[in-house]
């Protein structure tokens, strides 16, 4: 774990093609089975991931956050099929606008053979501003919640 760089970043070869892990990156129906915490629950739009920009909501739960159960509001920031994608979290302010806490999660997918792909995933936490680090921990969980993501995301592809 590299907390100077305040970037933790893991690999590991899935035994599917790209696009098919691809697809399961896009479905927000299956990011709880992918979440390696336990953090995230339901989807609460219907439909795919189709671009940059497109924003996707997730009921959480976290018992630590002061009410266990939270929504997020996910900001695609990079979409390129079959190759890359990651989203920004945010949460809905009093003012109706959704605020971004600065983190990020980003999965880089490449090939490794006809029907296996190298998949890296990664959690950037560089931009979160110091009012927020007063009251989360970063990174709030080790290399071993990304590694157990992508074991279930290749469970799923």
């Amino acid at each position: 774990m590299d907390t100077v760089t305040e970037v933790l970043s893991v690999t590991r070869r899935i035994d599917a093609p790209v696009g098919a892990v691809f697809a399961v990156l896009t479905d927000p129906a299956r990011h709880a089975a992918i979440d390696g915490t336990g953090w995230v629950r339901e989807p609460l739009d219907a439909g795919a991931i189709t671009g940059a920009g497109q924003v996707f909501g997730m009921g959480m739960f976290h018992s630590n956050h002061p009410d266990g159960d939270y929504r997020m509001h996910n900001r695609v920031e990079v979409f390129e099929p079959p190759r890359a994608i990651a989203w920004q979290p945010g949460q809905y302010g009093p003012d109706g606008e959704i605020g971004y806490g600065g983190w990020t999660w980003r999965y880089d997918l490449t090939d490794d053979g006809p029907e296996a792909c190298a998949v890296t995933l990664t959690y950037d936490w560089s931009a979160v501003p110091a009012f927020l680090r007063e009251h989360i921990s970063f990174p709030p969980f080790g290399e071993d919640h990304l590694r157990r993501s992508l074991e279930n995301l290749a469970e799923l592809s």
